[in-house]
């Protein structure tokens, strides 16, 4: 995540789990919000969560020796280098995905944490569920 750009950087929230990114993205996002974490089935992949009401979108991107993709793409999908490149490549509109909600507004990881007056607390998520409030 290091080699990363500033963009991703601030979006990633590691490895919190669905609920909890439900509840950031309902409480600090808007349509086009979207935020970057773990995947919490696929090791060594991030999940892009996209608020679109009344959902939050969940995409799978996962990485091979072509790159990154969203996973449930089909053969011919474009592979990107970095996954700012392919975040950015989706929010520019400059690769088309027939369903992905509108990448519009990037949740600032330290936005949230200056919101909650507070740090915010990374769960580990084992068998019960953890919470980032």
């Amino acid at each position: 995540m290091e080699r990363e750009g500033m963009l991703v950087q601030s979006i990633y929230y590691g490895r919190i789990g669905s609920e909890a990114t439900e509840r950031l993205l309902e409480r600090y996002g808007q349509d086009g919000s979207f935020l970057l974490r773990d995947s919490e089935t696929v090791p060594g992949a991030y999940c892009l969560c996209v608020r679109k009401a009344p959902f939050v979108h969940t995409y799978r991107l996962v990485h091979s020796a072509d790159g990154w993709c969203l996973q449930d793409s089909s053969a011919g999908t474009q592979r990107f280098r970095t996954l700012q490149t392919l975040i950015e490549s989706y929010r520019r509109g400059a690769v088309s995905h027939v369903g992905l909600a509108p990448l519009t507004d990037p949740l600032d990881r330290t936005q949230v944490e200056n919101s909650l007056g507070q740090g915010l607390v990374y769960m580990e998520m084992n068998s019960g569920s953890g919470s980032v409030y």
